[in-house]
């Protein structure tokens, strides 16, 4: 703080109940919505389950049991593969997907891509997330794993959260090749005499678990989410740049069936849902990793998505880039 406040103030902000001295983007954890569904995409061309040429049919829902999980397109998605199911965020294909994978591979595979587990940030209190498993859950819970569970985690809802540091490193190595970087603020400390005291190096914390003709899958999909027409990300266009990216909304509360349908707006704002975007610039050569999540602000595609092609033109901007 750059000047003096009186004790008031400062218990004003200690104790108001959106937490404004919370350092979100390493301790905030959020159900990571439908940007989760890259994971479970991934999980089902590893393992394979599916692969680029597989077609599903999504008719609005996916019935497990006595009850129906709907899908956000009540018509349906119609005859749907892989690429298609990430560009328009079809939740049934993914209902379908995860159920058949399971929700402990689906764990391993999201701690392959970095969830569940802290990246080794230089600031302090960077929270891990979590990642549900079966033994989770009945360590944590006391209670066995239901399957109507991993249909809910296999679109980033359940138990899973995320930080946005996480979700950045993610698509940050989709976006580079498949390997997950250590995160740094500080590149060097130079003297005024231009002599470097510290450098920071890159340190590799993991690869990606998955092929290159399957990340080039996910790639191409996630490159259709903002260039194609019915993707979710298509506020993020910039003209003369292939953006590439994912939408997601983050479930607050779980709502009830008829409550789904009321209008946000008649929604209290505590309740709304958490707006997610990530993506990385140009695709055929990327320089920029951007994850954005907005507070209830409802889906990423509305929200997120335009601040991300904001973040990314004044990167753009600032680089003479392309030149």
């Amino acid at each position: 703080f750059a000047g003096k406040f009186s004790k008031a103030t400062w218990e004003e902000l200690i104790n108001n109940e959106l937490h404004p001295l919370q350092n979100r983007a390493i301790q905030g954890q959020y159900a990571p919505g439908s940007v989760y569904k890259i994971v479970t995409a991934s999980a089902g061309l590893g393992e394979g389950i599916i692969d680029e040429n597989f077609t599903t049919v999504c008719k609005g829902g996916f019935k497990l049991g006595r009850r129906v999980y709907r899908c956000w397109k009540k018509r349906g998605h119609g005859k749907i593969n892989v690429h298609k199911a990430l560009v328009q965020s079809c939740d049934v294909f993914f209902y379908k997907l995860g159920y058949k994978i399971g929700i402990d591979t689906l764990a391993r595979y999201a701690y392959g891509f970095g969830l569940g587990q802290k990246a080794g940030f230089e600031l302090p209190e960077e929270k891990d997330g979590l990642i549900p498993s079966q033994t989770w859950k009945i360590k944590n819970k006391n209670e066995p794993w239901f399957p109507g569970e991993t249909i809910s985690a296999s679109i980033g809802q359940s138990y899973n959260l995320v930080t946005p540091l996480q979700m950045a490193n993610l698509i940050s190595a989709v976006a580079n090749g498949g390997i997950l970087w250590k995160p740094y603020i500080l590149k060097n400390i130079v003297t005024n005499d231009e002599t470097v005291t510290k450098k920071t190096n890159p340190q590799i914390l993991k690869k990606l678990p998955l092929s290159e003709d399957h990340l080039d899958i996910i790639r191409r999909a996630l490159s259709g989410v903002v260039a194609e027409k019915g993707g979710t990300g298509y506020r993020a266009r910039i003209p003369g740049v292939k953006v590439s990216g994912k939408t997601g909304t983050s479930q607050v509360i779980q709502m009830k069936s008829d409550e789904e349908l009321e209008k946000e707006q008649v929604i209290p704002y505590q309740f709304r849902d958490h707006a997610w975007f990530v993506a990385f610039a140009p695709f055929e050569n990327p320089v920029i990793a951007v994850s954005v999540i907005i507070e209830h602000g409802g889906h990423g595609g509305a929200t997120s998505a335009p601040i991300a092609r904001e973040i990314i033109k004044k990167y753009f901007k600032a680089h003479n880039y392309p030149n």
